[in-house]
């Protein structure tokens, strides 16, 4: 464990900023990579962003992957088309929630009896994020909220997964895993200062605890959020293979399922808002990453519809936020 403090000590510090701002820094820069992939020209963007269905090809019926084909043209389509062959199975989507609740159960442990792991975090916490700290029953909420996300993205990976050939760049991989591990730590590092402060007894975890407006209001939308991505995955599940959603969910939003996991993680922004602030920004600026992410996923599936339905069958339909995109 002391390894562990060491190499996070040592990470934080070579970053030269405070562990909150660090990891909001982490946020961005993901975005970003995620952006500038997408700004690449299509010849090149074909070969690292498109996955699953949206890499398949429609000119036939074969179920193959539009994987970057062997060019002798110059050395460097040579390279890309290398780099590009690095890919995992499209079902490591699971080591994503596996990775979400073994770090959640990890950072309880470390916050319940201040381990050395929290304790190399908190030491780089300045003392502006400190002062002002989500509260105790804040960090305890959130981090319950994001068990209950990772546990059900997990059960419905294997509830609702189908044999499939399908692969993903490995950057994808390692930047969704980055995410999750990272957002176990968004959840309570601007409540650092309550943490350190207030030793957990049983007290803290009666229902008597009056719960405050904004968790009053923000729980029943991170429920019903939910509600509604498990009947959007329940639903695509049960369709004929690379059949046309027709939900109701589906006949206005081409990727409610999309939408709804933006909300989920906009509530726990929300809830997780220090005294004073409007949203929590460390969470805030993951909701950034999750929105570049699935929003361009939305869209190369629209465009994927089109192509194998029709410009018709997706026509009038909002990629994944109604009324904006």
């Amino acid at each position: 464990m002391d390894l562990l403090s060491q190499a996070v000590d040592s990470i934080l510090a070579s970053t030269h900023m405070d562990a909150v701002d660090a990891l909001r820094a982490f946020f961005v820069f993901a975005t970003c990579t995620t952006l500038s992939i997408i700004a690449l020209p299509e010849s090149l963007r074909s070969r690292f962003v498109a996955y699953g269905a949206r890499a398949t090809s429609t000119s036939s019926g074969a179920e193959s992957e539009t994987l970057p084909q062997p060019s002798n043209s110059s050395l460097g389509t040579r390279a890309l088309d290398y780099l590009a062959s690095f890919r995992v199975p499209h079902s490591y989507f699971i080591q994503f929630y596996v990775a979400s609740i073994l770090s959640s159960i990890f950072w309880a442990l470390q916050l319940l009896f201040q381990g050395v792991a929290f304790q190399a975090i908190a030491t780089r916490v300045s003392q502006e994020h400190l002062q002002n700290s989500m509260s105790i029953h804040q960090v305890m909420v959130s981090w319950v909220l994001m068990v209950i996300q990772g546990s059900r993205r997990l059960r419905e990976c294997f509830d609702f997964s189908k044999p499939s050939s399908s692969n993903m760049w490995f950057v994808h991989w390692l930047l969704g895993l980055s995410f999750y591990l990272a957002a176990s730590v968004a959840i309570w590092i601007e409540g650092t200062g309550a943490i350190q402060s207030h030793k957990l007894t049983m007290d803290d975890f009666k229902m008597s605890n009056a719960p405050s407006l904004r968790t009053f209001l923000c729980i029943p939308i991170f429920l019903v959020a939910s509600g509604l991505q498990h009947d959007c995955h329940h639903y695509l599940f049960s369709l004929k293979k690379y059949s046309l959603p027709d939900h109701p969910l589906f006949r206005t939003i081409v990727c409610p399922h999309y939408t709804a996991e933006c909300i989920i993680y906009l509530s726990l922004a929300l809830i997780a808002a220090p005294p004073g602030e409007m949203v929590n920004k460390t969470l805030l600026s993951g909701l950034g990453f999750v929105v570049v992410n699935l929003g361009i996923t939305a869209s190369n599936s629209k465009d994927w519809y089109m192509q194998k339905f029709g410009a018709d069958s997706v026509r009038g339909r909002w990629k994944m936020i109604p009324g904006i995109y």
